[in-house]
């Protein structure tokens, strides 16, 4: 008898219309057929039923997705409009808050990412910032340091990957024997779909990675609810999730927030942030056709991508801090109403096979929820590093370390980061540790743009506009002690402007 005995009858039934691309006699015709084979590859029982569980959750986005491919409805950006003033508040207007709201409070970071677009194997969170303190060290320091200050406790929650999974307990091992409360469990593990038949090319689940992925932050809430840790916040008295991505350092547990969220009984609130030209491939707050919902670029019609982009329409973006209240969330789940937005990633494995990955997003759920809304908050808590040039900013002396929090250095004459712009030699984390011998100082750095391969001494100081170029096939090195302000350096550059040695060549 079939493992998954309801997908396969119900994927029968399609035409093969739905599959285009692919020839009749595969598609969704055997879907659950490999996924059946898959399960009874999983020799133990117990994890056999988890996986199982896992599996359904994929067949049902697998099936809205397919449903939507049918319908081929693109979005009718006539029915796109701009959030009304209040579906988002400013955050000056929110209440002074007390803490008393704190002990029902749970923090939750997405910890699921590898950090492949900087070059890493591993979790990004695992990365050093400050004093050799990685990102996991400083999210646990916040947390300790509110429980103290406030006298709660606040319980921290990780939500990890079967990518990230050994680099985290690694670094959440050491404390043990500390005051906070560390919970880990892993969110879903679904199967990357070969793009032309859309069928699952994992043959059994001790495949390795290249055929598994982590499904978005969208899988946060099912796997809250299937680990069972839903349950046991709520046993615990908790009733405010606050989540947010484990690479955003300005993402702290903000009592004004909470406070407003208890006091207006909203169900959801989601942190907005005004848009930037670097912002353009954040998600925005709309309405569509009367409903109150998250935008994502990849939703957009090609034709429509210059109105989305366009700060004056469009002010803000996602800053995925999302505030959720755990009783809601337990109903909308129980009765099956959490259909998040699909995204359809097409990936290129490194033997040429295109492959997609369905994953969802968090925010989405906002449609869900009960008084939902946004808060226009300030960037200061947006400070995701996403690429070398956000480490570099996040490991210079343009932040301080204050209990786990970088907070923006007071010598700083503006309250905004320089435009930090680097070429594809300082792309991965190898290449961008060994261009920098120690980060610059950047206190009064407004632009620096890099190009070539380029090396920095110690002790240099970087002022107002900053471009160095190297031309091509030629290495720069900035020497040690260097002080350029509003200057242009090139191969042709007389290095009288440097006051100290001149720039060598190897």
């Amino acid at each position: 008898m079939p493992l998954f005995k309801h997908s396969i009858p119900r994927f029968r039934r399609r035409p093969a219309r739905y599959f285009p691309d692919a020839p009749q006699s595969d598609g969704a015709l055997s879907i659950g057929g490999e996924l059946d084979k898959l399960a009874r590859s999983v020799p133990d029982p117990y994890a056999r039923k988890l996986f199982i569980s896992e599996m359904q959750s994929f067949l049902g986005i697998y099936d809205r997705y397919l449903a939507d491919r049918a319908k081929e409805e693109a979005l009718d950006w006539s029915k796109v409009s701009p959030p009304e003033e209040h579906q988002i508040i400013a955050y000056e207007r929110l209440p002074d808050a007390g803490t008393a709201a704190l002990n029902k409070l749970a923090v939750l970071k997405v910890n699921g990412g590898l950090g492949t677009s900087m070059g890493m194997n591993g979790a990004k969170s695992a990365l050093e910032v400050q004093n050799n303190l990685t990102f996991l060290d400083l999210i646990v320091q916040q947390i300790e340091h509110l429980n103290t200050t406030a006298n709660t406790d606040v319980p921290l929650l990780l939500m990890t990957s079967f990518n990230t999974e050994e680099d985290t307990l690694r670094i959440v091992k050491k404390y043990a024997n500390r005051p906070v409360k560390i919970t880990t469990f892993n969110q879903s593990r679904y199967p990357r779909l070969l793009r032309d038949s859309l069928l699952p090319f994992a043959k059994n689940v001790q495949e390795g990675r290249a055929t598994w992925y982590p499904p978005g932050h969208g899988d946060l809430y099912h796997s809250l609810y299937r680990s069972g840790v839903l349950d046991r916040l709520l046993a615990q008295g908790k009733e405010y999730l606050f989540v947010s991505n484990s690479d955003n350092l300005g993402a702290i547990v903000d009592p004004r927030i909470l406070q407003h969220m208890a006091e207006s009984q909203s169900e959801f609130v989601m942190e907005v942030t005004s848009k930037t030209k670097g912002d353009i491939k954040g998600g925005t707050l709309i309405n569509y056709d009367g409903t109150f919902r998250l935008l994502e670029s990849a939703q957009v019609p090609p034709q429509h991508m210059e109105d989305f982009d366009s700060a004056r329409r469009f002010k803000v973006f996602n800053t995925n801090n999302l505030w959720v209240n755990l009783k809601a969330l337990k109903r909308v789940l129980e009765n099956d109403e959490m259909k998040l937005d699909i995204i359809s990633n097409p990936k290129s494995l490194d033997d040429g096979r295109s492959v997609i990955q369905l994953e969802t997003v968090a925010g989405s759920a906002i449609k869900h929820f009960k008084n939902a809304h946004g808060i226009h908050v300030p960037r200061s808590r947006f400070l995701p590093v996403k690429q070398c040039s956000d480490l570099l900013l996040v490991k210079s002396d343009l932040y301080v370390l204050e209990h786990g929090r970088l907070i923006m250095n007071e010598n700083r004459m503006f309250g905004i980061p320089p435009v930090i712009k680097l070429s594809g030699h300082f792309k991965k984390i190898q290449q961008f540790h060994k261009r920098f011998k120690q980060i610059p100082h950047i206190i009064e750095l407004d632009h620096l743009t890099v190009s070539g391969d380029v090396h920095f001494g110690r002790n240099i100081v970087l002022r107002g506009t900053v471009i160095i170029i190297a031309n091509e096939g030629q290495r720069l090195d900035i020497p040690d002690g260097c002080i350029l302000e509003n200057r242009l350096v090139s191969g042709n550059l007389n290095m009288s402007i440097c006051r100290c040695s001149t720039l060598i060549w190897q």
